[in-house]
């Protein structure tokens, strides 16, 4: 009977041990919206987009994030909200970020329109916003708004990185062309910005607003476009890629093409082999059968960025999250030979960015002799002095 008895207790104290060490995981639980956006054409047949574009980068993080949370008693996963229609995704938010457990993070993978709309309902929840998608320069120079941090360059960024380049190779003449779509519009104010900052020189500004199908008279109508007595390189600001492909080879004069085609200022890219970066890669890869994409690398940074906070300040709540994040204590690993870290003037991750072509790196920006009082990286896009809204300090 004693035996039976100091069993049973012996049982009693190893289910109670358990449930505690059970009970003391911490969840972590970060929101995925996504709203379908409109194509103002249809894509390539060979080259479709992905289905789990961007998604598959913050489902490698949280993955990522378990393995070492596991010794941690952490817990991350991934609700997703998706739909065709703006109201749908803010219905579908309203409803999860109303309970009492909601998610204090949510990643925002949203057409630029749509942004603000979208962000207003999440901040209202007092949840924190991951931007992973709009590159729109506002949100991070005039609109920038508390509880609101950007994983995705900005425009500006990938504009100064290019811009950096073509100065060091005193490519300084340029032949600019946009097409017609808002974002290519905003590309090219963020170029003609960085050219004015660094030097450059815009010999000719043209917009694209032809719907021919290019496949079959590209090599007619190119160099006709591009006709001009002289410049250095063909500067493109195509964002959906409707023409940007058949300027390089077609161009009046033999110069070279970079922008949105040719020579690409990007967050990332598959050629990245240095500071460990070929694992993730292999690992992105093996489980998506895909190569990872600059969305894909956003979303995945968002995901890594929460994870590492939380692990520092051993807190799930979105105030203290935040605050580190902008805060000097942060710094973020990832895969690029530099720690990132977050501007607390406008939310904006500092970040290297790849100059490649379709095959390979061309340049890691920013280059070597750019100097700035605080660190090189924020030579690319809007400094402290140039943001107009309330993070400013």
């Amino acid at each position: 009977m004693r035996f039976i008895a100091t069993t049973t207790k012996s049982l009693c104290w190893l289910f109670l041990l358990q449930k505690s060490a059970f009970a003391a995981v911490q969840n972590i639980d970060i929101l995925y919206v996504k709203l379908h956006a409109e194509m103002s054409a249809e894509p390539l047949l060979l080259k479709q987009p992905a289905d789990n574009k961007t998604l598959a980068g913050a489902k490698l993080a949280i993955e990522d994030s378990n393995t070492t949370g596991r010794f941690l008693k952490q817990h991350y996963q991934l609700t997703v909200v998706e739909d065709n229609n703006a109201d749908g995704v803010i219905s579908q938010l309203k409803r999860l970020l109303s309970v009492q457990e909601a998610p204090g993070t949510v990643l925002v993978d949203v057409p630029e329109n749509a942004f603000n709309a979208v962000s207003e309902v999440i901040r209202g929840s007092g949840a924190l916003v991951m931007n992973i998608s709009s590159r729109e320069d506002a949100l991070r120079q005039s609109q920038c708004a508390e509880k609101v941090l950007h994983t995705v360059p900005s425009r500006a960024m990938l504009a100064d990185a290019m811009t950096q380049y073509l100065m060091s190779r005193r490519w300084r003449e340029w032949f600019l062309v946009s097409g017609n779509s808002d974002g290519d519009k905003a590309f090219a104010s963020a170029l003609q910005r960085s050219a004015k900052r660094f030097g450059a020189n815009i010999v000719e500004q043209k917009q694209w607003s032809f719907d021919t199908d290019l496949r079959r008279v590209a090599q007619k109508e190119i160099p006709l476009f591009t006709q001009h007595d002289d410049y250095d390189v063909v500067v493109v600001a195509d964002e959906q890629h409707l023409f940007d492909k058949y300027f390089p080879g077609n161009t009046w004069l033999p110069r070279p093409v970079v922008g949105t085609e040719g020579l690409v200022p990007t967050g990332w890219h598959w050629t990245l082999e240095q500071w460990g970066a070929t694992q993730l890669q292999n690992r992105f890869y093996s489980q998506f059968a895909r190569e990872m994409t600059e969305s894909d690398y956003a979303a995945w940074l968002a995901v890594r960025a929460i994870s590492e906070a939380v692990t520092r300040t051993k807190s799930t709540a979105s105030d203290v999250l935040y605050d580190y994040l902008l805060s000097d204590s942060f710094e973020l690993a990832a895969f690029k030979g530099r720690k990132l870290s977050f501007r607390a003037w406008n939310g904006q991750l500092r970040q290297p960015i790849p100059l490649v072509h379709p095959n390979g790196l061309t340049a890691l920006l920013p280059l070597e002799g750019y100097m700035h009082p605080v660190t090189d990286l924020d030579t690319l896009g809007y400094d402290k002095p140039e943001v107009r809204c309330n993070m400013a300090k």
